[in-house]
Protein backbone atom coordinates (compact mmCIF):
# COMPACT_ATOMS: atom_id res chain seq x y z
CA UNK A 1 0.00 0.00 0.00
CA UNK A 2 1.77 3.05 -1.25
CA UNK A 3 2.02 5.07 2.02
CA UNK A 4 4.55 4.05 4.82
CA UNK A 5 6.98 1.67 4.68
CA UNK A 6 5.18 -0.65 7.42
CA UNK A 7 2.35 -1.74 4.41
CA UNK A 8 2.55 -3.72 1.99
CA UNK A 9 3.66 -2.14 -1.34
CA UNK A 10 2.72 -2.68 -5.01
CA UNK A 11 4.89 -2.82 -7.90
CA UNK A 12 5.01 -3.78 -11.63
CA UNK A 13 2.54 -6.24 -12.54
CA UNK A 14 3.62 -9.52 -15.08
CA UNK A 15 0.09 -9.69 -16.76
CA UNK A 16 -0.82 -6.05 -16.89
CA UNK A 17 -4.92 -6.19 -17.51
CA UNK A 18 -7.64 -3.57 -16.39
CA UNK A 19 -10.86 -2.15 -18.07
CA UNK A 20 -12.08 1.34 -18.07
CA UNK A 21 -15.30 -0.27 -15.99
CA UNK A 22 -13.08 -1.55 -13.07
CA UNK A 23 -11.19 1.67 -12.95
CA UNK A 24 -15.20 3.42 -11.80
CA UNK A 25 -15.77 0.04 -9.57
CA UNK A 26 -12.50 0.33 -7.11
CA UNK A 27 -12.68 4.17 -7.13
CA UNK A 28 -16.66 3.59 -5.93
CA UNK A 29 -15.58 0.79 -3.21
CA UNK A 30 -12.91 3.71 -1.56
CA UNK A 31 -15.76 6.28 -1.12
CA UNK A 32 -18.24 3.87 -0.16
CA UNK A 33 -16.29 2.75 2.90
CA UNK A 34 -16.18 6.51 3.90
CA UNK A 35 -19.84 6.88 3.81
CA UNK A 36 -21.21 8.08 6.68
CA UNK A 37 -18.11 9.20 8.47
CA UNK A 38 -18.39 12.78 9.86
CA UNK A 39 -15.81 14.94 8.93
CA UNK A 40 -13.93 15.42 11.63
CA UNK A 41 -13.73 11.36 11.29
CA UNK A 42 -11.48 12.32 8.00
CA UNK A 43 -8.56 14.36 9.79
CA UNK A 44 -7.44 12.59 12.90
CA UNK A 45 -4.25 10.47 12.60
CA UNK A 46 -3.87 8.26 16.22
CA UNK A 47 -0.05 6.71 15.51
CA UNK A 48 2.59 6.89 13.11
CA UNK A 49 1.43 3.77 11.39
CA UNK A 50 -2.23 5.66 11.14
CA UNK A 51 -3.11 7.54 8.37
CA UNK A 52 -6.13 9.99 8.03
CA UNK A 53 -9.18 8.97 5.96
CA UNK A 54 -8.36 12.47 3.94
CA UNK A 55 -5.03 11.27 3.17
CA UNK A 56 -6.11 7.92 1.43
CA UNK A 57 -8.36 9.33 -0.31
CA UNK A 58 -5.91 12.42 -1.64
CA UNK A 59 -2.70 9.78 -1.84
CA UNK A 60 -4.52 7.31 -4.01
CA UNK A 61 -5.81 10.48 -6.53
CA UNK A 62 -2.61 11.36 -6.62
CA UNK A 63 -1.14 8.05 -7.50
CA UNK A 64 -2.77 8.15 -10.98
CA UNK A 65 -2.22 11.95 -11.42
CA UNK A 66 1.44 11.60 -10.81
CA UNK A 67 2.49 8.09 -12.47
CA UNK A 68 -0.08 7.87 -15.10
CA UNK A 69 -1.54 11.66 -16.19
CA UNK A 70 1.81 13.40 -15.61
CA UNK A 71 3.62 11.14 -17.39
CA UNK A 72 1.03 9.84 -20.31
CA UNK A 73 -0.61 13.00 -21.59
CA UNK A 74 1.65 15.61 -23.51
CA UNK A 75 1.42 19.40 -21.55
CA UNK A 76 -0.34 18.11 -18.23
CA UNK A 77 -1.16 20.07 -15.68
CA UNK A 78 -0.70 19.66 -12.34
CA UNK A 79 -4.08 20.47 -10.28
CA UNK A 80 -2.01 21.51 -7.58
CA UNK A 81 2.07 21.33 -7.61
CA UNK A 82 2.15 21.26 -3.70
CA UNK A 83 0.11 17.82 -3.81
CA UNK A 84 3.23 16.40 -4.85
CA UNK A 85 4.89 17.09 -1.62
CA UNK A 86 1.69 16.57 0.40
CA UNK A 87 0.50 12.85 -1.08
CA UNK A 88 3.61 11.44 -2.06
CA UNK A 89 3.78 8.31 0.49
CA UNK A 90 7.56 7.14 0.15
CA UNK A 91 8.90 7.40 -3.12
CA UNK A 92 12.22 9.39 -3.13
CA UNK A 93 12.13 9.30 -7.23
CA UNK A 94 9.03 11.59 -7.21
CA UNK A 95 10.46 14.05 -5.30
CA UNK A 96 10.64 15.17 -0.82
CA UNK A 97 7.31 14.21 0.81
CA UNK A 98 5.63 15.84 3.74
CA UNK A 99 6.57 14.21 7.57
CA UNK A 100 4.43 10.77 7.84
CA UNK A 101 3.67 11.17 11.19
CA UNK A 102 2.54 14.83 10.76
CA UNK A 103 -0.45 13.74 8.15
CA UNK A 104 -3.10 14.56 10.92
CA UNK A 105 -1.80 18.47 11.29
CA UNK A 106 -2.79 18.86 7.59
CA UNK A 107 -6.49 20.95 8.01
CA UNK A 108 -5.89 21.80 4.39
CA UNK A 109 -6.99 20.90 1.75
CA UNK A 110 -10.30 20.16 3.45
CA UNK A 111 -12.20 16.88 2.65
CA UNK A 112 -14.57 18.88 0.51
CA UNK A 113 -11.65 19.79 -1.82
CA UNK A 114 -10.19 16.47 -1.53
CA UNK A 115 -12.93 14.76 -3.09
CA UNK A 116 -13.31 17.41 -5.62
CA UNK A 117 -9.58 16.54 -6.38
CA UNK A 118 -10.66 12.07 -6.50
CA UNK A 119 -13.57 13.42 -9.04
CA UNK A 120 -11.27 15.66 -11.21
CA UNK A 121 -9.17 13.26 -11.36
CA UNK A 122 -11.57 10.42 -12.03
CA UNK A 123 -12.93 13.02 -15.28
CA UNK A 124 -9.43 13.53 -16.49
CA UNK A 125 -8.37 9.32 -16.22
CA UNK A 126 -11.56 8.55 -17.93
CA UNK A 127 -11.00 10.55 -20.85
CA UNK A 128 -7.46 9.05 -21.05
CA UNK A 129 -8.88 6.01 -21.33
CA UNK A 130 -11.21 6.45 -23.58
CA UNK A 131 -8.92 8.61 -25.45
CA UNK A 132 -5.33 7.32 -25.36
CA UNK A 133 -2.44 8.88 -26.68
CA UNK A 134 -0.97 7.00 -29.53
CA UNK A 135 1.72 4.40 -28.02
CA UNK A 136 1.01 4.30 -25.11
CA UNK A 137 -1.65 1.53 -24.62
CA UNK A 138 0.38 -1.14 -23.16
CA UNK A 139 2.23 0.94 -20.60
CA UNK A 140 -1.43 2.55 -19.47
CA UNK A 141 -2.75 -0.80 -18.96
CA UNK A 142 0.52 -1.36 -16.84
CA UNK A 143 -0.47 1.59 -14.60
CA UNK A 144 -3.82 1.14 -14.72
CA UNK A 145 -3.89 -1.89 -12.93
CA UNK A 146 -1.23 -1.21 -10.92
CA UNK A 147 -3.01 1.71 -9.77
CA UNK A 148 -5.96 -0.32 -9.21
CA UNK A 149 -4.56 -2.75 -6.88
CA UNK A 150 -2.60 0.15 -4.85
CA UNK A 151 -6.02 1.60 -4.22
CA UNK A 152 -6.98 -1.84 -3.25
CA UNK A 153 -4.51 -2.04 -0.56
CA UNK A 154 -5.50 1.20 0.80
CA UNK A 155 -9.10 0.46 1.04
CA UNK A 156 -8.05 -2.16 3.96
CA UNK A 157 -5.43 0.96 5.66
CA UNK A 158 -9.24 2.57 5.48
CA UNK A 159 -11.26 0.15 7.49
CA UNK A 160 -7.88 -0.57 9.70
CA UNK A 161 -6.94 2.79 10.63
CA UNK A 162 -10.60 4.07 11.02
CA UNK A 163 -10.85 0.98 13.22
CA UNK A 164 -7.51 2.54 15.50
CA UNK A 165 -9.16 6.35 15.48
CA UNK A 166 -12.57 5.64 16.69
CA UNK A 167 -10.90 2.83 19.33
CA UNK A 168 -9.00 5.76 20.21
CA UNK A 169 -11.84 7.95 21.51
CA UNK A 170 -13.47 7.35 24.94
CA UNK A 171 -16.63 7.32 23.44
CA UNK A 172 -15.67 3.89 21.50
CA UNK A 173 -17.89 4.55 18.78
CA UNK A 174 -18.94 1.95 15.99
CA UNK A 175 -17.95 2.68 12.30
CA UNK A 176 -21.20 3.48 10.58
CA UNK A 177 -20.66 0.63 8.13
CA UNK A 178 -20.26 -2.22 10.74
CA UNK A 179 -22.88 -4.26 11.10
CA UNK A 180 -23.80 -5.27 15.03
CA UNK A 181 -22.18 -8.22 16.25
CA UNK A 182 -23.96 -11.11 18.43
CA UNK A 183 -22.80 -11.98 21.03
CA UNK A 184 -21.19 -14.80 21.67
CA UNK A 185 -24.52 -16.42 23.94
CA UNK A 186 -26.00 -15.43 20.89
CA UNK A 187 -24.10 -17.48 17.92
CA UNK A 188 -23.68 -20.21 19.83
CA UNK A 189 -26.32 -23.03 18.34
CA UNK A 190 -23.52 -24.57 16.42
CA UNK A 191 -20.65 -27.17 17.40
CA UNK A 192 -17.62 -24.84 19.12
CA UNK A 193 -14.14 -25.43 18.29
CA UNK A 194 -12.90 -24.92 21.57
CA UNK A 195 -10.55 -27.87 22.66
CA UNK A 196 -10.73 -29.26 19.20
CA UNK A 197 -7.36 -29.67 16.91
CA UNK A 198 -6.39 -30.76 13.72
CA UNK A 199 -3.43 -30.97 12.17
CA UNK A 200 -3.01 -31.69 8.31
CA UNK A 201 0.58 -34.03 7.62
CA UNK A 202 2.44 -32.97 4.27
CA UNK A 203 5.26 -34.96 3.02
CA UNK A 204 7.61 -31.80 1.98
CA UNK A 205 10.19 -32.20 -0.39
CA UNK A 206 11.21 -30.51 -3.46
CA UNK A 207 8.42 -28.08 -4.89
CA UNK A 208 7.83 -24.37 -6.51
CA UNK A 209 6.37 -21.50 -4.97
CA UNK A 210 5.93 -17.88 -6.35
CA UNK A 211 4.23 -16.96 -9.04
CA UNK A 212 4.85 -18.36 -12.70
CA UNK A 213 6.90 -15.54 -14.51
CA UNK A 214 5.05 -16.78 -17.67
CA UNK A 215 1.36 -15.60 -18.77
CA UNK A 216 -1.40 -17.71 -18.50
CA UNK A 217 -4.62 -18.42 -19.84
CA UNK A 218 -6.55 -16.07 -17.61
CA UNK A 219 -3.86 -12.95 -16.52
CA UNK A 220 -3.71 -11.78 -13.21
CA UNK A 221 -2.08 -8.82 -11.85
CA UNK A 222 0.91 -9.90 -9.40
CA UNK A 223 3.63 -7.67 -7.58
CA UNK A 224 7.44 -8.07 -8.72
CA UNK A 225 7.82 -9.75 -4.98
CA UNK A 226 5.75 -12.55 -5.92
CA UNK A 227 8.48 -13.78 -8.71
CA UNK A 228 10.17 -15.21 -9.73
CA UNK A 229 9.20 -18.63 -9.19
CA UNK A 230 11.48 -21.15 -7.71
CA UNK A 231 12.46 -24.15 -6.23
CA UNK A 232 12.87 -25.14 -2.17
CA UNK A 233 12.88 -28.04 -0.43
CA UNK A 234 10.83 -28.75 2.42
CA UNK A 235 10.99 -31.13 5.07
CA UNK A 236 7.92 -33.14 6.17
CA UNK A 237 5.69 -31.08 8.38
CA UNK A 238 2.06 -30.21 9.69
CA UNK A 239 0.13 -27.40 9.72
CA UNK A 240 -2.95 -26.35 11.78
CA UNK A 241 -6.31 -26.73 10.03
CA UNK A 242 -7.11 -23.71 11.34
CA UNK A 243 -6.29 -20.30 12.68
CA UNK A 244 -5.54 -19.71 16.27
CA UNK A 245 -8.74 -18.44 18.36
CA UNK A 246 -9.68 -16.29 20.85
CA UNK A 247 -10.55 -18.88 23.31
CA UNK A 248 -6.36 -20.58 22.56
CA UNK A 249 -5.18 -17.08 22.99
CA UNK A 250 -6.81 -16.41 26.22
CA UNK A 251 -5.00 -19.90 27.60
CA UNK A 252 -1.79 -18.17 27.08
CA UNK A 253 -2.86 -15.42 28.58
CA UNK A 254 -4.43 -16.50 31.93
CA UNK A 255 -0.97 -18.91 31.75
CA UNK A 256 1.35 -15.44 32.05
CA UNK A 257 2.44 -15.72 28.74
CA UNK A 258 3.64 -12.16 28.43
CA UNK A 259 5.16 -12.27 31.91
CA UNK A 260 7.39 -15.46 31.35
CA UNK A 261 10.45 -14.10 29.16
CA UNK A 262 11.49 -17.48 28.39
CA UNK A 263 8.50 -17.46 25.78
CA UNK A 264 9.80 -14.20 24.20
CA UNK A 265 12.75 -13.17 21.74
CA UNK A 266 14.58 -10.20 23.45
CA UNK A 267 13.91 -8.12 21.03
CA UNK A 268 10.40 -8.78 21.47
CA UNK A 269 10.79 -8.75 25.51
CA UNK A 270 12.00 -5.45 25.25
CA UNK A 271 8.75 -4.41 23.73
CA UNK A 272 6.45 -5.85 26.01
CA UNK A 273 8.37 -4.55 28.89
CA UNK A 274 8.70 -1.16 27.46
CA UNK A 275 4.81 -0.68 26.15
CA UNK A 276 3.45 -3.02 28.97
CA UNK A 277 1.77 -5.32 26.41
CA UNK A 278 -0.65 -7.80 28.39
CA UNK A 279 -3.13 -8.91 25.98
CA UNK A 280 -3.84 -8.43 22.19
CA UNK A 281 -4.27 -4.79 20.84
CA UNK A 282 -8.21 -3.91 21.28
CA UNK A 283 -8.67 -6.76 24.50
CA UNK A 284 -9.54 -4.99 27.73
CA UNK A 285 -10.98 -6.21 30.85
CA UNK A 286 -14.46 -5.48 32.48
CA UNK A 287 -15.26 -6.96 35.44
CA UNK A 288 -15.10 -10.81 34.96
CA UNK A 289 -15.56 -10.19 30.84
CA UNK A 290 -13.00 -10.35 28.41
CA UNK A 291 -13.97 -7.44 26.30
CA UNK A 292 -12.55 -6.10 22.90
CA UNK A 293 -13.28 -3.08 20.58
CA UNK A 294 -14.55 -4.08 17.11
CA UNK A 295 -15.95 -1.44 14.28
CA UNK A 296 -19.34 -2.46 15.42
CA UNK A 297 -18.23 -0.89 18.74
CA UNK A 298 -17.17 -2.76 22.15
CA UNK A 299 -18.22 -6.30 22.66
CA UNK A 300 -17.59 -9.63 24.64
CA UNK A 301 -15.12 -11.32 23.05
CA UNK A 302 -16.05 -14.75 21.43
CA UNK A 303 -13.52 -17.30 22.18
CA UNK A 304 -14.13 -19.10 18.69
CA UNK A 305 -13.33 -16.58 16.55
CA UNK A 306 -9.42 -16.45 15.09
CA UNK A 307 -7.82 -13.93 17.54
CA UNK A 308 -6.68 -10.49 15.32
CA UNK A 309 -4.28 -7.90 16.25
CA UNK A 310 -1.14 -9.53 17.78
CA UNK A 311 2.24 -8.95 16.61
CA UNK A 312 4.98 -11.39 15.13
CA UNK A 313 6.01 -11.23 18.65
CA UNK A 314 3.35 -12.40 20.46
CA UNK A 315 2.34 -15.10 17.82
CA UNK A 316 6.16 -16.21 17.91
CA UNK A 317 5.87 -16.36 21.63
CA UNK A 318 2.40 -18.27 21.40
CA UNK A 319 4.03 -20.66 19.73
CA UNK A 320 6.85 -21.06 22.10
CA UNK A 321 4.04 -21.52 24.43
CA UNK A 322 1.88 -23.69 22.60
CA UNK A 323 5.16 -26.32 21.67
CA UNK A 324 5.01 -25.22 18.12
CA UNK A 325 6.36 -23.40 15.52
CA UNK A 326 5.45 -21.04 12.93
CA UNK A 327 5.26 -22.06 9.60
CA UNK A 328 7.47 -20.76 6.68
CA UNK A 329 5.76 -19.11 4.15
CA UNK A 330 6.45 -21.84 1.62
CA UNK A 331 5.22 -23.88 3.72
CA UNK A 332 2.16 -21.67 4.33
CA UNK A 333 1.96 -21.43 0.40
CA UNK A 334 1.97 -25.30 -0.56
CA UNK A 335 -0.44 -26.34 2.08
CA UNK A 336 -3.30 -23.45 1.28
CA UNK A 337 -2.37 -23.25 -2.55
CA UNK A 338 -5.35 -24.74 -3.30
CA UNK A 339 -7.87 -23.56 -1.00
CA UNK A 340 -10.63 -21.75 -2.15
CA UNK A 341 -10.05 -17.94 -2.60
CA UNK A 342 -12.97 -17.29 -0.56
CA UNK A 343 -13.62 -16.00 2.83
CA UNK A 344 -14.54 -13.63 5.05
CA UNK A 345 -12.76 -10.49 3.05
CA UNK A 346 -14.04 -7.00 2.27
CA UNK A 347 -17.12 -7.66 -0.10
CA UNK A 348 -18.48 -9.12 2.71
CA UNK A 349 -18.78 -6.14 4.65
CA UNK A 350 -18.35 -7.70 8.21
CA UNK A 351 -15.07 -5.96 8.93
CA UNK A 352 -14.27 -8.44 11.94
CA UNK A 353 -13.21 -12.01 12.04
CA UNK A 354 -16.19 -14.39 11.92
CA UNK A 355 -16.20 -17.33 14.36
CA UNK A 356 -15.65 -21.37 13.62
CA UNK A 357 -17.87 -23.33 15.05
CA UNK A 358 -17.79 -26.14 12.41
CA UNK A 359 -15.78 -29.37 13.82
CA UNK A 360 -12.45 -29.35 12.26
CA UNK A 361 -11.31 -32.83 13.44
CA UNK A 362 -11.65 -34.83 10.01
CA UNK A 363 -10.15 -31.87 8.14
CA UNK A 364 -8.02 -33.01 4.82
CA UNK A 365 -7.08 -29.51 4.02
CA UNK A 366 -6.23 -25.83 5.90
CA UNK A 367 -9.50 -24.40 5.98
CA UNK A 368 -9.83 -20.39 6.72
CA UNK A 369 -6.78 -19.69 4.78
CA UNK A 370 -8.01 -16.29 3.02
CA UNK A 371 -10.25 -14.02 4.71
CA UNK A 372 -10.75 -13.12 8.67
CA UNK A 373 -6.65 -12.54 9.61
CA UNK A 374 -3.31 -12.00 7.98
CA UNK A 375 -1.28 -15.14 9.14
CA UNK A 376 2.14 -14.55 10.08
CA UNK A 377 5.08 -16.32 8.74
CA UNK A 378 8.76 -16.85 10.38
CA UNK A 379 9.97 -15.92 7.23
CA UNK A 380 11.82 -12.57 6.69
CA UNK A 381 10.84 -10.52 4.16
CA UNK A 382 13.80 -11.41 1.33
CA UNK A 383 13.76 -11.26 -2.23
CA UNK A 384 13.40 -14.53 -3.76
CA UNK A 385 16.43 -16.02 -5.76
CA UNK A 386 16.90 -14.04 -9.26
CA UNK A 387 14.52 -11.02 -8.07
CA UNK A 388 15.23 -8.00 -9.64
CA UNK A 389 13.52 -4.73 -8.67
CA UNK A 390 12.08 -3.24 -11.54
CA UNK A 391 13.82 0.30 -12.73
CA UNK A 392 12.64 3.67 -11.87
CA UNK A 393 10.38 5.61 -9.28
CA UNK A 394 7.92 2.77 -9.44
CA UNK A 395 10.66 -0.24 -8.55
CA UNK A 396 10.96 2.05 -5.15
CA UNK A 397 7.69 -0.35 -4.05
CA UNK A 398 9.60 -3.60 -3.01
CA UNK A 399 12.86 -4.12 -3.09
CA UNK A 400 14.14 -1.15 -0.42
CA UNK A 401 11.67 -2.94 2.32
CA UNK A 402 13.04 -5.95 2.22
CA UNK A 403 14.47 -5.82 5.91
CA UNK A 404 13.52 -5.97 9.60
CA UNK A 405 9.78 -7.33 8.02
CA UNK A 406 8.16 -10.74 8.36
CA UNK A 407 6.22 -12.24 5.87
CA UNK A 408 2.36 -12.88 6.20
CA UNK A 409 0.16 -14.93 4.22
CA UNK A 410 -3.64 -15.09 3.55
CA UNK A 411 -5.88 -12.26 3.77
CA UNK A 412 -7.78 -10.38 6.26
CA UNK A 413 -11.80 -9.37 6.79
CA UNK A 414 -10.38 -5.66 5.54
CA UNK A 415 -8.61 -7.42 1.86
CA UNK A 416 -10.52 -7.31 -1.53
CA UNK A 417 -10.96 -10.74 -2.75
CA UNK A 418 -9.89 -9.46 -6.06
CA UNK A 419 -6.81 -8.19 -4.96
CA UNK A 420 -5.83 -11.80 -3.15
CA UNK A 421 -3.55 -15.12 -4.79
CA UNK A 422 -1.77 -17.60 -3.00
CA UNK A 423 1.58 -15.97 -3.63
CA UNK A 424 0.57 -13.13 -2.46
CA UNK A 425 3.21 -12.01 0.04
CA UNK A 426 1.90 -9.30 3.03
CA UNK A 427 4.73 -8.07 5.63
CA UNK A 428 5.24 -6.16 8.04
CA UNK A 429 7.58 -5.12 11.12
CA UNK A 430 7.45 -7.94 13.84
CA UNK A 431 5.79 -5.07 16.23
CA UNK A 432 2.83 -3.91 14.01
CA UNK A 433 -0.53 -5.14 15.58
CA UNK A 434 -2.82 -2.61 14.14
CA UNK A 435 -4.02 -4.80 11.22
CA UNK A 436 -6.26 -7.55 11.76
CA UNK A 437 -3.04 -10.25 12.25
CA UNK A 438 -3.15 -13.48 13.94
CA UNK A 439 -1.42 -17.27 13.36
CA UNK A 440 -1.34 -20.30 12.29
CA UNK A 441 0.70 -23.10 13.95
CA UNK A 442 3.35 -25.70 12.14
CA UNK A 443 5.28 -28.74 13.38
CA UNK A 444 7.99 -30.57 12.18
CA UNK A 445 7.11 -33.99 10.28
Amino acid sequence: MAQSPTHPRPSTSTTPVAQPDAYATVRHTTESLCRGLAVEDYVVQTCDDVSPAKWHLAHTSWFFERFILAELVPGYAAVCPMYDYLFNSYYNGAGPQHCRPRRGLLSRPTVEQVYDYRHLIDERMHALIDHPPPGVDETLAARLTLGLNHEQQHQELLVTDLKHVFSSNPLLPAYPNAPPHDSPEGTSAGKSIRNQKSEINLPGGLDDIGHPATPTATPIFVYDNETPRHRVYLAPFRIAARPVTNGEYLAFVADAGYERHELWLSLAWDVVQREQWRMPLYWYRDGDRWMHYTLAGPCEIDPDEPVAHVSYFEADAYARWADARLPTEAEWEVACRDAPLAGNLLELARFHPEPMRDDTTAATHPQRCFGDVWEWTQSSYAPYPGYRAPAGTLGEYNAKFMCNQYVLRGGSCATPQTHLRPTYRNFFPPGTRWQFTGLRLAWDG
